[in-house]
């Protein structure tokens, strides 16, 4: 995970990341479906505090908690994935989805507590900053992960979509990416003439 100076996920790499694979890529869901989760996440934003995980257990959820967090953490722009309530997103999803969606998030997660056991003697949650980057950085590029390591690479690489999918579709990642959206505009004088020299057009034309 030694990628940017947060050592995490950039957004500007989530964004390619979200432009090369459709949000429906994360773990099968349907842009209906994450729209129906942020709409009710959005609803119960006030009651943040008191929400617990439906599909999560408690480790599960602290595990994806740091999870999250190291794809996309603080920085200067914005909160974190945890910030933007990604975890709670995963949980209401979760809680709706396919047994084989529910299959393949317990089972990835099982897997970086085992492989985590193995080489450190201790769950994910458990190891230090330290070790959690050293196994991520084994997973995180399919084509330089070692055969052995398969199975993490494809649970974490859809996790990451997954997350991505969460902090874009909130509220704190619209204003990441300075989303506008359908708002009227009083005082838009058109393309910059700049703009319109280097495509060689012009609005006389």
């Amino acid at each position: 995970m030694s990628d940017d100076k947060n050592n995490g996920m950039s957004r500007r790499d989530a964004l390619k990341l979200l432009g090369a694979v459709p949000l429906t890529g994360a773990l099968h869901w349907t842009p209906e479906a994450i729209s129906r989760a942020t709409h009710v996440l959005q609803q119960d934003d006030a009651e943040a505090p008191k929400v617990r995980p439906k599909f999560f257990t408690a480790h599960e959820d602290a595990t994806v908690r740091i999870l999250v967090d190291l794809i996309i953490p603080r920085d200067e722009r914005s909160g974190s994935a945890t910030d933007a309530r990604v975890p709670e997103f995963m949980d209401y999803m979760l809680g709706e989805a396919s047994e084989m969606n529910r299959v393949e998030m317990r089972g990835g997660l099982a897997w970086l507590d085992t492989e985590c056991r193995t080489r450190f003697n201790a769950d994910f949650v458990k190891c230090t900053d330290a070790q959690r980057r050293q196994l991520l950085d084994d997973i995180s590029w399919p084509e330089k992960a070692r055969p052995e390591l398969s199975h993490g690479v494809a649970f974490f690489n859809s996790f990451r979509d997954f997350t991505a999918s969460g902090f874009f579709s909130s509220q704190m990642g619209w204003k990441d990416v300075r989303y506008i959206g359908n708002v009227f505009n009083p005082n838009w004088n058109g393309c910059p003439t700049e703009v319109l020299h280097q495509l060689g057009v012009s609005y006389d034309s």
